[in-house]
């Protein structure tokens, strides 16, 4: 489940900065920006139910 969405398109991103916070077994986990970039879209929103590999976010 999709906790906490802290960015929006279009938002510059830095390597390591947290990208979406979501909840698997009852712990919060951050999934983070692999590299500098630039969001193209979030694809999730807070309250969201997800499966594994799911695309949550896109990068430019």
């Amino acid at each position: 489940t999709i906790v906490k969405v802290p960015v929006t398109a279009g938002q510059s991103v830095k390597k390591d900065d947290v990208l979406v916070v979501l909840e698997a077994m009852k712990m919060e986990n951050e999934i983070m920006a692999p590299h500098d970039a630039k969001v193209a879209a979030v694809l999730v929103a807070k309250g969201d139910s997800v499966e594994t590999g799911a695309a949550l976010v896109s990068l430019q």
